[in-house]
């Protein structure tokens, strides 16, 4: 493997695809299907040239180049990060010993699940996303979303690689599922629930690439340790792109701050929305949802399932090699909250069936970070964002059922009820926000609910023509 991508390839990759000519055939019959999806479910806002990175090394030092690029001519790829010759598997009942190249036969249904889960999350994204640019606030955001879709689409080919290369008949048939579920269908969804959730409007999509694309973060963080290095540097080198999404939801909320700010001071008052901006209140009924909904993606807080991927040494925890213990948890204890007696309490479990709730504490600290950001801002009109309880809107783990209200206290199914629309977006939420989605086409120009990046993207002024319609 070179840590160089070849775009002499029909595929561009850095895996020396050209020396299996079984599994090279395999994945060109396959991108004709990939590309009828992105015709059909990927972005619908026509383009000319749209200003995106490509990935053309893998290396430590610079890895993308930078340049207007027509959307359907975009060169996905398959890209692994340098391998590590002595590289050794770092957790569970493998510990210590030399990574595998290859699946092991035992682990193979349980290695193929874990690639098909994160390969769904990838193509579902853009699915949930695609009309989002007939309403871009600035083209700086429409080039940010264009430049998300067309990685996560990546990040699909990524998955899909490792399906046709290590698993046979099984992982090309999943591949090719992974293209006949769709975002909210009734018929086929995708697997995790969050992943069909709608996205309409570009305050869910900034919620949605803070909260729900750091999720992934997380969830590539713990692959990433896997003893299957394929799937290690795979996931490795999906890090870098990840980055940026998480960075267009923490910039675009925080700007959405902004702009709140801005027209609390000129027209004192709390009420923007006669102003055209989008108040506080519903800041904090948006972020509670996409919140919320994302805890839930990190599973139930105990799970056997989780310990078995840990002990088999197929997912860690995140920045495995920076704990400070045995690397293995047989005798380690920890507690998780719970619901007891109709109260919130705490019970003691083994850390090692407990990595979720593990996993989830590393999110909601990382969380936590951008909303002091967001809140000092907010300390010029003296106001304040929250990250609601974390049993709050829960529909998995130890709160299902459980009435917790934001602020961590058990209430009635009746309080609860009366007080979802306080907590929680209302239709009225939902329909005013959309009424604020006018598109702006004009280089350097914004939309009036939404404040100016700070700075431009690469080193560009923030009125470049990112996108040329």
């Amino acid at each position: 493997m070179t840590t160089t991508a070849d775009y002499t390839e029909k595929i561009p990759n850095n895996v020396n695809l050209h020396e299996d000519r079984r599994l090279q055939r395999a994945l060109e019959s396959w991108q004709p299907n990939f590309l009828n999806w992105w015709e059909s479910m990927g972005p619908a806002l026509p383009t000319q040239d749209v200003y995106l990175r490509t990935a053309v090394n893998v290396g430590r030092d610079g890895w993308a180049q930078f340049g207007h690029v027509p959307m359907p001519e975009y060169r996905w790829g398959i890209f692994l990060a340098e391998r590590d010759p002595g590289r050794k598997v770092g957790f569970g009942e493998h510990k210590g010993e030399p990574v595998w190249d290859k699946v092991p036969g035992e682990y193979r249904a349980e290695l193929q699940r874990l690639i098909v889960i994160q390969g769904d999350t990838e193509p579902a994204s853009v699915e949930q996303q695609r009309n989002l640019g007939a309403t871009a606030p600035s083209l700086y955001d429409l080039r940010n979303l264009f430049q998300v879709n067309v990685e996560e689409g990546r990040h699909l080919w990524a998955m899909v690689y490792l399906l046709h290369a290590y698993f046979g008949r099984e992982g090309r048939e999943e591949a090719e599922e992974l293209l006949h579920r769709n975002s909210g269908s009734l018929d086929s969804p995708r697997i995790l629930g969050a992943f069909n959730e709608e996205t309409p409007d570009w305050l869910s999509f900034f919620m949605f690439t803070y909260f729900t694309d750091r999720d992934g973060k997380y969830q590539l963080g713990t692959l990433k340790e896997s003893a299957f290095d394929p799937l290690s540097r795979t996931c490795q080198f999906m890090l870098k792109e990840e980055a940026h999404h998480m960075f267009v939801g923490a910039t675009g909320v925080g700007r959405v701050v902004q702009r709140t700010v801005e027209l609390m001071k000129e027209n004192d008052t709390d009420d923007v929305r006669p102003f055209g901006g989008i108040d506080l209140a519903t800041l904090q009924r948006y972020l509670n949802f996409h919140y919320s909904v994302s805890l839930d993606l990190f599973g139930a807080e105990t799970s056997t399932n989780a310990a078995n991927y840990y002990a088999a040494g197929l997912k860690g925890r995140f920045h495995e090699e920076d704990r400070a213990d045995d690397h293995q948890l047989k005798s380690d204890y920890r507690s998780i909250a719970t619901v007891e007696g109709g109260k919130i309490s705490e019970r003691e479990v083994l850390s090692l069936t407990a990595l979720n709730a593990t996993l989830r504490d590393d999110y909601v600290e990382d969380c936590a970070k951008g909303v002091d950001r967001w809140n000092r801002t907010l300390a010029e009109v003296s106001g304040e964002l929250r990250l609601p309880h974390i049993g709050f809107h829960r529909a998995v783990g130890e709160f299902v059922g459980a009435h917790v209200s934001p602020d961590g206290r058990m209430v009635s199914a009746e309080e609860w009820e009366s007080n979802r629309s306080t907590w929680l977006p209302t239709d009225g939420d939902q329909e005013f926000v959309e009424s604020l989605m006018k598109p702006v086409r004009d280089p350097g120009k914004m939309a009036g609910w939404v404040a100016p990046p700070a700075s431009g993207l690469h080193g560009k002024p923030v009125d470049f023509e990112y996108v040329k319609p």
